[in-house]
């Protein structure tokens, strides 16, 4: 599972737009989906996500092995497991973070190669974004609450799955 999280300002809206939180599998569809204002912190966003859909980790049995959250450098695992463990004491016996893995200049001068690299397991979650980019409605944020926000996110990878499930039969 890979978690993203996005702030989306809004030019004609009084308010300072809403931030997207994506958590999606290895496949890049998604996981959970949360938005929250804009003034919420990664962190706090992704803590919000989690503790929505604890009831997803209460009833995963701990015999399988534990989910694996890649986050990026912006989000301190200290702190969230922290938090994460007020809400619910056996968390980490079912998921683990782990940072994604950022190429350091001399392993990029090694391959031969100079400014953008792309990360390695990065790409899934950015192509989800691109894939949500393009649904027309999603571009700007025209919605009032957060939960239709939450809800445009749904409908456009509903709509993203039909067209493939019908492209294959």
């Amino acid at each position: 599972m890979q978690v993203w999280s996005r702030r989306d300002e809004s030019f004609y809206k009084a308010t300072n737009g809403i931030k997207r939180h994506l958590a999606v599998d290895t496949l890049g569809f998604p996981f959970f989906t949360h938005c929250t204002k804009a003034n919420i912190s990664d962190d706090g966003g992704l803590i919000e996500m989690l503790t929505l859909n604890i009831d997803y980790f209460k009833s995963k049995p701990v015999t399988i092995p534990k989910i694996t959250i890649l986050l990026d450098h912006g989000y301190h695992i200290d702190y969230l497991i922290e938090a994460l463990e007020k809400v619910y004491p056996q968390i980490m016996t079912k998921i683990r973070f782990e940072f994604s893995t950022k190429p350091s200049k001399q392993e990029k001068a090694a391959q031969g190669k100079s400014g953008f690299v792309p990360v390695v397991a990065r790409w899934v979650i950015e192509r989800s974004n691109a894939w949500m980019e393009r649904c027309k409605s999603l571009v700007k944020n025209f919605e009032r609450t957060l939960s239709h926000a939450t809800t445009k996110i749904h409908l456009c990878f509903v709509r993203l799955m039909l067209k493939r499930l019908a492209a294959t039969s």
